[in-house]
């Protein structure tokens, strides 16, 4: 694909809206980018030309960012720049989108508290997240015991007994006297 993709840092310049449409939620806001430059006569940062993008993020993305982004805030937006004409009163307007596959707050600003986010059905939205299913439990939790203690105990007369068999490792229980 011959996509035109972007990295933008800026600050939220509106409110964020947030719908549900047909295709999943969408979270849009207005972004502006104001490119700086040291201006080495007067020894101090100046502000050059202000630039808007309208920015779209979809499905989970756009629940995180309408949950997370408010007015003013710098963030970091990557996606795919899409230009696009209009006509409005008999003259042609250009609008520049992103439509925003990554948003984060721009860190060399501020610091920020990242949370997880736990979905209704989290095998549907690994998915489509692209993130392979976790396994079902945690490997390194020590397992339930297969044999209930006050059912199986053992004689401390007959000594360990094996009460399992694994892959050709055998498992001895082992009682304290």
């Amino acid at each position: 694909m011959n996509e035109t993709t972007v990295t933008l840092v800026g600050n939220v310049a509106t409110n964020v809206e947030y719908r549900e449409t047909l295709t999943g939620g969408v979270a849009r806001f207005r972004f502006a980018v104001t490119a700086r430059r040291w201006d080495r006569e007067r020894a101090l940062w100046t502000d050059g030309p202000t630039s808007f993008y309208s920015v779209s993020a979809w499905r989970s993305l756009g629940m995180n960012v309408a949950a997370s982004v408010s007015v003013g805030e710098p963030l970091v937006v990557h996606g795919r720049l899409k230009v696009r004409e209009e006509e409005h009163d008999g003259r042609r307007k250009t609008f520049v989108d992103v439509d925003a596959v990554a948003v984060g707050h721009d860190l060399t600003r501020g610091t920020a508290a990242f949370r997880r986010t736990v979905r209704q059905n989290p095998e549907a939205s690994a998915l489509d997240a692209g993130i392979p299913k976790p396994p079902p439990a945690d490997l390194w939790q020590t397992p339930e015991p297969a044999v209930d203690p006050a059912v199986d105990t053992v004689d401390p007369a007959v000594g360990p007994v094996q009460v399992a068999v694994i892959e050709g490792v055998s498992v001895d229980l082992v009682t304290a006297s």
